[in-house]
């Protein structure tokens, strides 16, 4: 049987504003999309925040031993700098500022973005597309709205018309908002827009001389309005109607309300059946932004290059930091709280260090079936991470009970406790043991510089064909060799 079976999972819908008990629309099987990053800079702590608890949502479905196809989109379309439907494009902002081409932007933000998430530990998505490769998806999805009678052509422009879609669809369901409000709280449009409303949005926009990102489609040469790539990306890889979509919460309004909009517009249906949105990450209790300096990237956490905090932080101990609140909290990033975080790491990772030596007794004085179950109880409860971390430091607290013969467990509830504690910190937190792996490089190290030492022996008694045998079979191993005027020196 199935481990899904055994548990129920509830989420909170952004949809209804509740938990709701999770029923896969095939059983056994899950669609989950995520809206990915904007890839014109350099991926921020708050982005990481974001993906890594959807990181640890398809962990734990994975856990579960759920089927999922993990959809998480590459936006290399580049959207208007004002989300928007009027200013310049990211992506080519960039381009210019830096004097590149666009997909040269992208590939350097995407390289780095998916850098930053390996060493994060981040398992990576079923399918990752990019906009700029379902472009004619895009176009498809604008012939049937436009056919539906809610988008509608102005100068090559193509717009989705928001009032019209509305009379028999409820545009602002997902963010609580109605119509009539934002058309009481909007200007007029004094004749300078192509819009019939000012709530309209840009399904396609026709591109102006300087635009450097651009396509060809039946209205125009222009490119595809941000909401749009969404809509075509998830309904291809998990059709017209899928389980999950997620993403930050800054995106509930517009870009997800917009996303809703379109499919219903499209296929008559509501897309998702569960929404998801995580909160924002601050720093030192204010908002991250680059113009107050108040900001750090995830790579300098981890280098120690910043003036935000004392020390460089391993990944393992900056990701555990983030999973100690609640995917819908806002949570304060500083040096304190990672300090802090550190200790209850280290605690975790001695903890399961000292499982693998504890003895086996005749029989079992802790309940370890109750404790695993509370576990389940924690991330079935809309996958609350800091309560799991609480009930992993019960088990912290019953491994020194064991350690110092306070307390006992046969063979079979040693075997099952170790196996839980593994397979919650491991696999469903996506911790790692950053002390047994630096370990494991230093041996690996060790090992290379041994056989360093044999080929330059080997070079100096011009036993050319040994040396050349230990230099392919690194290169064969992904150990690259550099012969230099100080020595030979390698890299993996």
């Amino acid at each position: 049987m199935p481990l899904y079976n055994t548990q129920t999972l509830k989420i909170y819908n952004s949809l209804s504003g509740e938990k709701e008990t999770f029923k896969p629309i095939l059983e056994g099987n899950i669609g989950m999309y995520v809206c990915g990053p904007t890839v014109y800079s350099n991926v921020h702590l708050g982005n990481v925040r974001t993906f890594m608890s959807f990181d640890v949502i398809f962990r734990y479905l994975l856990h579960l031993e759920y089927k999922v196809r993990y959809v998480r989109n590459i936006t290399d379309v580049g959207h208007i700098v004002d989300d928007a439907d009027d200013g310049e494009d990211k992506i080519a902002k960039k381009a210019r500022l830096e004097q590149l081409e666009p997909m040269e932007v992208v590939q350097r933000y995407t390289v780095d973005f998916h850098e930053i998430l390996k060493s994060f530990n981040f398992l990576p998505p079923s399918i990752e597309p990019t906009a700029t490769g379902h472009i004619i998806e895009q176009i498809e999805i604008i012939k049937k709205i436009i056919d539906s009678g809610i988008g509608y052509e102005a100068n090559g422009s193509i717009y989705f018309d928001v009032v019209k879609f509305n009379k028999t669809n409820h545009y602002g369901r997902l963010s609580g908002r109605n119509i009539e409000d934002m058309l009481a709280n909007t200007r007029d449009l004094d004749g300078q827009s192509d819009k019939r409303n000012p709530q309209d949005f840009a399904l396609w926009k026709k591109a102006e001389p300087q635009h450097i990102m651009r396509w060809p489609s039946p209205w125009s040469e222009g490119f595809p309005g941000w909401h749009l790539e969404c809509t075509a990306m998830s309904t291809k890889y998990l059709g017209n109607h899928f389980d999950i979509h997620g993403g930050g919460m800054d995106l509930k309004f517009p870009h997800h309300e917009c996303e809703i909009a379109q499919n219903e517009a499209c296929t008559g249906q509501t897309p998702v059946n569960y929404w998801m949105h995580a909160n924002m990450l601050t720093l030192n209790g204010k908002k991250m932004a680059k113009s107050t300096g108040n900001s750090i990237l995830p790579r300098e956490i981890l280098t120690g290059e910043n003036t935000i905090l004392s020390k460089a932080f391993p990944a393992s101990v900056a990701r555990f930091f983030m999973l100690q609140a609640h995917y819908r909290s806002i949570l304060d990033f500083s040096d304190d709280a990672i300090v802090a975080a550190e200790k209850g790491y280290k605690r975790l990772m001695e903890a399961i260090d000292v499982i693998k030596h504890l003895s086996v007794a005749s029989k079992s004085t802790i309940d370890i079936a109750s404790w695993k179950q509370s576990c389940y109880d924690a991330m079935n409860d809309d996958f609350n991470s800091p309560i799991l971390i609480a009930q992993l430091f019960e088990g912290v607290r019953y491994v020194n009970l064991l350690n110092d013969g306070k307390e006992t467990l046969n063979a079979a509830d040693l075997e099952n406790f170790s196996l839980a504690m593994n397979a919650f910190v491991f696999d469903v937190l996506g911790l790692e043991d950053e002390k047994a792996a630096n370990n494991s490089n230093d041996k690996l190290e060790g090992v290379v510089n041994m056989l360093i030492g044999m080929r330059n022996q080997a070079r100096a008694d011009k036993n050319f064909p040994l040396s050349d045998q230990i230099r392919d079979q690194l290169i064969a191993f992904g150990i690259q060799l550099k012969d230099g005027k100080d020595g030979t020196t390698f890299s993996f």
